[in-house]
């Protein structure tokens, strides 16, 4: 039977020879994920299992990044209970202060997911890891405590969605523009429980960074998972930061496919998500007048190494304007020293930004960067519905770090070009 990425890794993984969209499977995993915020959950839910321990301590991660460093006494609370059930059951992957990162940036840069891995994740963008060929997806806590316990766990086969890219991304031009693209034209439901798998001449000329941001808001589609083709750059990236085997699975050429779209990205243009959907798309020169007050380069989204180096290049000898605060926060501790042994914190404090640890923070509006009502920001986040990074009467825009940058510098929403 004819099968697509997504569905060759399952069957892989569920001791199948082959499965089909809509069957039910019960999958060995090779990672299971939680964070400061869905760990306790999970914990406390592991605990009435009565089993003697998690099913393989190298195998489970918890990262304290969302409310990390502590911002009060419950996100204290939290992450001591997550401290503590990593140390009675010996999880060697516990990553705390001083040592995380943003989970979806650190795992991959720590090695921790290869190419024809399955991941669950309580956190919704665990689909981030497409981007180098794994099954990886967002499940909620008690699947986390299962996970956790007996290493495995249910789903129900998705079916898939192919986008062929082809052409290369013109300059200031980025993953992010390409996602919010191909959301602003599916919309927030358009892959519903379905694979996005992304292939074609035009995945070379994407960086693993922009894949990552790509697959990483599959999820903002309402995709189970994103995954892209394993290629060249895959491969050089993963074995710079693993020297676990890996299996690439590419779909065969009958698989079936829900649709197919075609996508040229050197027509695709800066984009902005208005608010209160990443649908809302508008290209950059459709925004008009948008005055903003605040401006976050980061999160697991755009928070790589790559983000900031493109944020600095337009930021460097310039200021960010007097109404404007601008928040950048590297995505892990190697990105935020990389940053600072090149240069770049030097040029984002001297332009009027403050540099913060690895952290969600604002994203969530969990704190780093809340807003006021009435205030808009423009963020590299992933997400801008109502209230998502503070009052119910503020607006988020994302976009792009190029865009993030030069709206920092003109104090309204604008691209490179219009600063440079």
């Amino acid at each position: 039977m004819a099968m697509t990425m997504t569905q060759k890794i399952l069957a892989a993984h569920a001791g199948l020879d082959s499965v089909e969209a809509g069957q039910l499977i019960l999958v060995n995993v090779d990672r299971v994920l939680g964070n400061d915020i869905t760990s306790p959950v999970a914990i406390k839910e592991f605990n009435k299992l009565g089993v003697d321990g998690v099913y393989d301590k190298d195998k489970v991660t918890m990262v304290m990044d969302h409310f990390a460093p502590n911002k009060d006494i419950k996100a204290a609370v939290q992450c001591k209970m997550c401290r503590d059930f990593c140390n009675e059951h010996e999880v060697t992957h516990f990553y705390d202060v001083g040592r995380m990162g943003i989970e979806h940036a650190l795992l991959p840069e720590k090695g921790l997911v290869v190419p024809g891995d399955v991941v669950i994740g309580a956190d919704s963008h665990t689909c981030t890891y497409g981007a180098i060929g794994a099954f990886s997806t967002g499940v909620g806590s008690t699947d986390m405590a299962c996970g956790m316990a007996t290493g495995k766990a249910w789903f129900k086969v998705p079916s898939a969605i192919k986008f062929v890219l082809k052409g290369k991304l013109n300059k200031w031009v980025s993953g992010k523009d390409v996602i919010l693209h191909i959301i602003g034209k599916i919309g927030v439901d358009g892959a519903l429980y379905q694979s996005m798998e992304f292939v074609g001449e035009g995945v070379k000329e994407l960086t693993v960074y922009d894949r990552l941001t790509i697959s990483n808001m599959a999820i903002e589609a309402g995709a189970k998972n994103g995954i892209f083709e394993v290629d060249e750059q895959t491969e050089e990236y993963v074995k710079a930061h693993s020297d676990r085997p890996f299996v690439a699975y590419k779909a065969d050429e009958d698989a079936v496919y829900e649709k197919t779209y075609e996508i040229d990205l050197s027509e695709i243009k800066s984009t902005v998500a208005f608010p209160h959907l990443p649908e809302n798309t508008r290209t950059i020169d459709e925004v008009g007048e948008v005055k903003i007050d605040q401006v976050v380069i980061g999160s697991c989204t755009n928070g790589h190494y790559k983000d900031l180096e493109e944020a600095a290049a337009i930021l460097k000898g310039k200021k960010i304007a007097k109404h404007v605060r601008a928040i950048i926060i590297p995505a892990t501790q190697d990105i935020y020293l990389k940053a600072l042994q090149n240069g770049l914190l030097t040029t984002f404090i001297e332009a009027g930004c403050v540099v913060s640890t690895p952290t969600c923070g604002p994203c969530l509006g969990g704190y780093m960067g809340i807003l006021a009502a009435g205030e808009r920001a423009v963020a590299t986040t992933n997400r801008n519905f109502v209230g998502r990074m503070g009052d119910v009467k503020s607006e988020v825009y994302l976009a792009s770090p190029a865009v993030a940058a030069a709206s920092a510098i003109a104090g309204k929403i604008a691209g490179p070009l219009e600063v440079l």
